[in-house]
């Protein structure tokens, strides 16, 4: 391309493009080298980088290029090569030489390998050791942050639950369970299933989940790839990742089961009823559930006599009972301790507040709905829905209507939490949604 049919607009770009390439060159060197290649970019910096092989390296300086008056005779010498340089169609060019090198020589690689933070190269990642030590899952220390660092950090999100987490194999965890007679919790996780991870995001994390797994029970976190996780895909014959279980710690059965993403709220619903009592409770009561072995050797004698036994038994029992009955009328007389129990309850009647009337039962998308448990004082458990819109004072108006006491009798309810237990006010003004009740368990007391 000619420079007359060039405009000097479009000259002075291409000069620009020249010295975006060729830097630290100057507007003027640009421009003869263009020249002489007839005002084309590509032939001009091929020209330039030839000039300046012997040079040293391309953003030097200008005394490096090669004077104006050699360019031309550059220019034709290296066309000159160019021609002679052409493969006939017969001739065969030569194979490419074979190079052979290293990244790092052995001790570098060695050295980075145990001090990769000392570098700016990242060494190779040990996702074992990264499981068992929290530390890597944290941000820098000593490092400023902001806020966007820190929501940006992706390895604090998903953290595994190490506060809560049993650290020891699968063994010592069925066995540490069994001594403080609490059910184990199992969690297995994959590294290739996300939901894995969302777990540790929005589950583990939980605060309510958190408090109710170290009170409630021992939890034991492993992945499937590791000798105790394959150990316990194959006793428990799981092959879908990640998987939540309630094991027996004393007989290792498995009391039940979660595949996949388990949300909160579901998790501590399905909880309850393993946080009512233990597993040494559990073995009691299958215990006395289970009839007396009966042999048909034995004799029909012996069958009577033990019959007869429980008799006089019942019988002993209701004399004593109805003996202290007597005792207690003859040291309270009948018509002061009519008297006082109507004055008790007219007191009752008088202190007992306003309770709103109980809507039915709602039914319907669970994220309108605030499910609560119940410990009636008469040892029942009952649950109840409630919308998280309602006030909290229909609680009240619940507890009230399954206990038949409860017209004459004060009562108190309190939320059990790890070391203490949180007494509910009926004068709040707070919704469902807003109290942070669901899932929970609330016990009913007699004053």
């Amino acid at each position: 391309m000619e420079a007359g049919m060039l405009s000097a607009t479009d000259q002075q770009s291409m000069v620009s493009s020249f010295l975006e390439i060729a830097v630290g060159q100057s507007a003027e060197t640009a421009r003869q080298f263009l020249q002489a290649t007839s005002w084309k970019l590509e032939e001009a910096i091929q020209l330039f980088y030839i000039g300046n092989e012997g040079g040293g390296t391309v953003g030097g300086s200008s005394s490096q290029i090669p004077a104006a008056e050699n360019i031309e005779a550059l220019a034709e010498q290296t066309s000159r090569e160019a021609e002679r340089n052409v493969v006939d169609e017969d001739e065969v060019r030569a194979p490419i030489p074979v190079i052979r090198g290293t990244l790092y020589d052995d001790a570098l690689l060695a050295s980075r390998m145990r001090h990769p933070e000392s570098s700016s190269v990242p060494g190779l990642r040990n996702f074992d050791e990264e499981i068992k030590r929290p530390g890597v899952w944290e941000p820098e220390q000593g490092v400023a942050s902001t806020a966007e660092n820190s929501r940006d950090n992706l390895a604090s999100l998903y953290r595994p639950p190490y506060h809560i987490m049993f650290q020891g194999s699968f063994e010592k965890a069925k066995g540490t369970a069994s001594s403080q007679d609490k059910w184990l919790l199992v969690n297995l996780q994959s590294n290739t299933e996300f939901s894995s991870h969302k777990l540790n995001r929005d589950t583990w994390s939980n605060e309510a989940v958190s408090q109710t797994i170290s009170t409630n029970f021992v939890f034991w976190q492993v992945y499937d790839e590791t000798t105790e996780g394959q150990k316990v895909c194959t006793y428990y014959k799981l092959s879908i990742m990640p998987v939540i279980l309630v094991i027996d710690p004393i007989t290792g059965q498995k009391m039940r089961s979660w595949v996949g993403m388990v949300e909160p709220e579901r998790l501590l619903e399905d909880l309850l009823t393993f946080m009512d009592s233990g597993p040494k409770d559990h073995h009691v009561t299958l215990s006395h559930k289970r009839p007396r072995e009966s042999s048909s050797a034995q004799p029909q004698k012996t069958k009577v006599a033990d019959k007869s036994n429980e008799y006089e038994e019942v019988a002993r029992a209701l004399a004593a009972s109805m003996e202290s009955i007597k005792e207690t009328s003859e040291v309270i007389p009948k018509d002061k301790h009519v008297n006082l129990t109507e004055e008790d309850e007219k007191t009752c009647l008088e202190n007992k507040p306003d309770y709103p009337p109980l809507p039915e039962e709602p039914k319907g998308d669970k994220s309108l709905l605030c499910t609560v448990g119940f410990r009636l004082p008469d040892g029942r458990r009952v649950r109840r829905s409630f919308l998280r819109t309602d006030p909290v004072q229909l609680l009240w108006s619940f507890c009230c209507s399954q206990l038949k006491e409860a017209e004459t009798r004060p009562f108190r309810l309190a939320q059990p939490i790890p070391g203490a237990s949180k007494s509910l006010d009926y004068d709040t003004e707070m919704t469902f949604g807003e109290s942070g009740l669901a899932s929970s368990m609330i016990s009913v007391t007699w004053e």
